[in-house]
């Protein structure tokens, strides 16, 4: 179990949904949190509605004179956790390039300017908790899913990258991968989502993980065997069967 006693915490993209949800866990665990994402107002809600103490930063990740300037402001950091993201439903037919370019740019590039600002000081003090949201949909290419599946690979592979680096240091580096949750980014989905989770207990999966010392965690579990599974298949077979 890891002691969130006085630690300071920066969630990016916890305005609501699962970083929201997480907040207020990591508050009533006695972790000082810091939230972040470009609407102010619902940071501010936010805030006043966690138990411990908190503050917000607005920052707008596809930007990166915006990720340096939140950095400074937070301030040094025990652990930081990334969970920006944008989704839009579309596939190579009807390819969207403003969405498909926000997808790349926000899901993943944004991963990559936050940690640019955090892993250097981690490193230089041995010491950080780097949580990174990844998805289920990482592990092999999906039909109808241009933008989000290929961010969320790319942010799976840097996950893995820096915990090869990281591994046996004094910085902690973990990932989660869950599938489908009810939040206003699946609302925009058409089709039927199994294994559904409410945000709550998306947001309880992934602190479980936290108090972890494991690097991985793919879920629901169940439904996530499927994704793993199909790593293991021939090209002719997955595409025949995933399509």
């Amino acid at each position: 179990m890891r002691d969130w006693q006085s630690k300071r915490y920066w969630l990016v993209g916890a305005s609501d949904g699962l970083g929201a949800a997480l907040a207020h866990k990591l508050s009533r665990s006695g972790a000082e949190v810091i939230v972040s994402a470009r609407s102010e107002d619902k940071l501010a809600k936010l805030v006043q509605d966690l138990p411990g103490k908190a503050s917000f930063q607005t920052v707008d990740v596809s930007d990166n004179d915006s990720v340096i300037a939140a950095a400074k402001a937070v301030g040094e950091v025990d652990g930081v956790v990334f969970l920006a993201g944008v989704y839009w439903p579309f596939g190579a037919k009807e390819w969207d390039a403003d969405q498909a370019n926000a997808m790349a740019d926000i899901n993943f590039t944004g991963l990559m300017r936050v940690m640019g600002q955090v892993v250097p000081e981690m490193v230089k003090r041995d010491a950080g908790h780097i949580v990174i949201t990844s998805s289920l949909t990482g592990f092999r290419g999906l039909p109808g899913s241009i933008g989000y599946t290929a961010s969320k690979a790319a942010t799976m592979s840097l996950a893995e990258c820096m915990y090869a680096d990281l591994r046996k240091t004094g910085v902690d580096v973990q990932v989660i991968n869950p599938g489908f949750i009810k939040t206003q980014l699946t609302e925009k989905n058409d089709f039927r989502m199994p294994f559904l989770m409410e945000v709550e207990e998306a947001a309880t999966e992934a602190f479980e993980h936290m108090n972890t010392d494991k690097f991985k965690k793919s879920f629901p579990w169940l439904f996530s065997l499927v994704f793993r599974g199909s790593q293991f298949l021939p090209d002719w077979l997955y595409f025949r069967i995933f399509s």
